[in-house]
């Protein structure tokens, strides 16, 4: 099951929604820089569309989605907004830990699209005062943000009839980790900074750093330069690249800084591990 069938779901559970937190909220409009690329969160994410029409791509199904559309997708899956180009797309965004929509049944709750034009008003008006609260951070700010992002959701349930599940914290910091390690893994030989994978995990990078150190016993970037290091070694066994051509491939900032990094690892400089790894 795609999107939500109510008649498999249970009452919504109010109680829940008191753990509830508001990780990021922002407002997105399309513009040529726009890419519509899939990725995931590990929280849910609520957007609602005040403009234009596009589509929302669910791992490899594509669904429409326009104004007064509102979205919400379970953490953990493969999603992208593509906007149309005559009547691009605006949506405000906002990513909640601890919530997640589930059925009564064994069905693959994966996301909702609900079109909310009939209260469309009220449901901006929440939004927009999440928003607003949320960048400025004003006093008590974050005591007006719980309580709208409550009375959003009993809200919201009250459309659907859907019920939120608890997501344990372990289990969910386990998923980031995994999330962050496999941006990683694909963007090894690019430039990545703490900032960067803290912007793409949607959390402080404070926060990132000690729960991925805990989980892997090394923390984000040192396991960067670890991996870089281990496609290193591959290069210099297997290929006849100068030490200048391999540094530059994995986006260390110079021959010099990388040997340096590879004797303290490896004990010995790339040069002579190509040696003794040829021998």
């Amino acid at each position: 099951m795609n999107q939500l069938n109510q008649n498999h779901l249970p009452k919504f559970d109010a109680s829940s929604i008191e753990k509830a937190k508001i990780l990021y909220a922002t407002a997105s409009r399309y513009n040529a820089n726009w890419h519509s690329n899939l990725h995931t969160h590990y929280c849910s994410e609520l957007f609602y569309v005040t403009e234009g029409q596009g589509k929302l791509q669910i791992e490899n199904e594509v669904y429409p989605i326009s104004t007064h559309d509102l979205i919400i997708i379970n953490p953990n899956v493969k999603h992208t907004e593509i906007s149309d180009i005559e009547h691009p797309l605006a949506y405000m965004v906002i990513g909640v830990e601890d919530v997640e929509l589930a059925s009564s049944e064994d069905d693959d709750i994966r996301f909702c699209i609900l079109n909310l034009k009939d209260i469309k008003d009220t449901i901006r008006f929440y939004f927009s005062n999440i928003l607003n609260e949320y960048a400025y951070e004003t006093l008590d700010s974050d005591i007006m943000c719980r309580n709208l992002l409550e009375n959003l959701l009993i809200l919201l349930g009250r459309q659907v009839n859907f019920t939120v599940a608890l997501t344990p914290i372990l289990k969910k910091s386990a998923l980031l980790c995994i999330n962050i390690r496999q941006y990683i893994d694909n963007h090894l030989k690019e430039n990545i900074s703490l900032d960067m994978l803290a912007d793409h995990a949607h959390v402080s990078k404070y926060h990132m750093v000690h729960i991925f150190t805990e989980e892997y016993g090394v923390s984000p970037i040192n396991y960067l330069i670890l991996k870089r290091i281990e496609e290193g070694k591959k290069l210099l066994k297997t290929t006849d690249h100068s030490l200048a051509l391999i540094s530059r491939t994995l986006g260390f900032s110079s021959p010099s800084y990388f040997s340096q990094v590879f004797k303290k690892h490896v004990q010995c400089t790339p040069m002579e591990y190509r040696q003794k790894s040829r021998k």
